[in-house]
């Protein structure tokens, strides 16, 4: 019975990767889109995020029901209830890329953006795909240190947001207000996505140490 409790695990363990996996691939292609403006990858993000909630579903029914059948305790527990909130942090790190595909799709064939905010957009997107690639990697090896690793990256992409509001904000810049709404937006949505594979790391530190997540 518990050999077959620590499969259903595992399975659920890797499903949430596979979420995690596409996460990441969805930044990266949503982004191929922003620079290129390319509405034939804008529609394939879509197609990326819509996998992403195929895969929600069946993890919250495989987590509740080893939470009902198998009644866990101590790691076993914490491993289960952990897959319960991770599958919402997946789920919204596809719906913040997907975000970013509406955009590209509203604005075609123009470019969202250009010139120096379009190349910051593009140094987030690349950044958060690397915390995507992080995360996964550490929801399948579930090791605390390459979880705390996602939190150092982050700053890199905490500080390119930084970078990018300040250019809209100096008088300098040129471009319309629609403009600054949508960089400003855009910008958002790749610090919200970086910040959700935070949580991911966080999470993983607790599963294994059992310490409470930090803010």
């Amino acid at each position: 019975m518990r050999m077959k409790f620590h499969e259903q695990l595992d399975d659920l363990t890797d499903q949430l990767a596979s979420m995690c996996h596409l996460a990441g691939e969805a930044v990266q292609v949503a982004t191929e889109a922003l620079v290129l403006a390319d509405l034939p990858l804008a529609e394939r993000v879509f197609d990326l995020t819509e996998r992403i909630e195929e895969l929600r579903g069946p993890c919250e029914d495989q987590a509740m029901t080893l939470l009902a059948l198998q009644a866990p305790v101590a790691r076993d527990l914490r491993q289960v209830v952990t897959g319960v909130h991770l599958v919402t942090d997946l789920s919204r790190m596809g719906g913040l890329v997907q975000h970013v595909a509406e955009s590209v799709r509203r604005r075609h064939p123009e470019h969202v953006t250009s010139g120096e905010a379009e190349e910051l957009l593009s140094r987030m997107g690349r950044v958060a795909a690397e915390l995507a690639g992080l995360a996964e990697r550490v929801l399948r090896g579930h090791d605390p240190e390459l979880a705390a690793e996602i939190g150092r990256r982050d700053d890199e992409l905490d500080d390119l947001h930084r970078r990018l509001l300040a250019l809209i904000q100096d008088p300098a810049w040129e471009g319309s207000i629609p403009a600054a709404v949508d960089v400003t937006l855009l910008g958002r949505f790749y610090e919200r996505f970086g910040d959700h594979a935070v949580v991911v790391g966080r999470r993983v530190i607790f599963l294994v140490t059992g310490e409470p997540l930090k803010p």
